[in-house]
């Protein structure tokens, strides 16, 4: 079992009521999104009281963080999330509501129970589809998780300059630093807002806010040219995106 929450009294609060449950075992305390992550990855909890107000990740880019690997069952723990209760009472196993006392906190071990009694992957299926509904309503994401060397750690979009295809990766270059994703261009394309980032090429999509300039080549293509110097092909396949972009559309 994990607790993640970014208030020390929190964690402790959840350890000590936790106590007496000779059943459960506490494997790790988190005190951000990116440790709670690499701590998901490394222990693979059955359970997590994970707080949803987390400071720069919040508890909901925690679990896309995880997604699509099984999902361990969630309790949620919230102060004010008021809005999100419902989405909670139907998808997550129970959520906690700030502050919280010994006999809620019980109830919300015992659906626990009860879950795990019933092993039907049912909570993991709600959670996945919470994921999905939230990401509508967000529609771009503002983070992507980043693995290295050892570490996890959430890097916001907009500090990309450009991304590019290499084999079964895809780089995120970020000034001088450059980082490796196991993942498609067209998955981290859906996930980038259009407004900010435009593909080029198959191979490449650039963050808007770094094109210097755009080049006509001889052949009537474009060369993009960023603000650090680096020059970019964009293929005609591409082109119209950044035709609208010259013209303010």
């Amino acid at each position: 079992m994990l607790i993640a929450d970014d208030e020390p009294l929190a964690r402790e609060r959840v350890r000590t009521l936790l106590a007496g449950e000779a059943d459960i075992e506490v494997a790790a305390e988190c005190g951000d999104g990116a440790e709670t992550v690499a701590a998901i990855e490394r222990l693979a909890p059955d359970l997590i009281f994970l707080d949803v107000q987390m400071p720069e990740v919040d508890g909901f880019e925690v679990l896309d963080a995880i997604a699509p690997a099984p999902m361990p069952a969630v309790i949620f723990v919230t102060a004010y999330d008021r809005y999100a209760l419902k989405a909670f009472e139907v998808h997550a196993l129970d959520y906690l509501l700030k502050p919280f006392d010994q006999e809620r906190f019980s109830l919300a071990l015992a659906r626990a129970r009860a879950e795990f009694a019933r092993g039907d992957g049912s909570v993991a299926r709600r959670l996945v589809e919470l994921l999905e509904n939230l990401r509508t309503e967000r529609r771009y994401a503002t983070r992507i998780v980043v693995r290295e060397s050892g570490r996890v750690f959430f890097l916001g979009l907009t500090e990309i300059d450009w991304i590019e295809s290499v084999g079964n990766y895809v780089c995120l270059h970020v000034g001088k630093r450059s980082h490796l994703l196991r993942e498609t261009m067209k998955s981290v394309e859906a996930r980038l807002d259009p407004s900010r980032f435009v593909r080029l090429h198959r191979s490449s999509i650039v963050n808007v806010e770094r094109i210097h300039q755009v080049e006509t080549t001889r052949r009537g293509d474009y060369a993009v040219v960023l603000t650090d110097g680096t020059h970019l092909a964009a293929s005609r396949g591409y082109a119209e995106r950044l035709r609208k972009l010259m013209a303010g559309g």
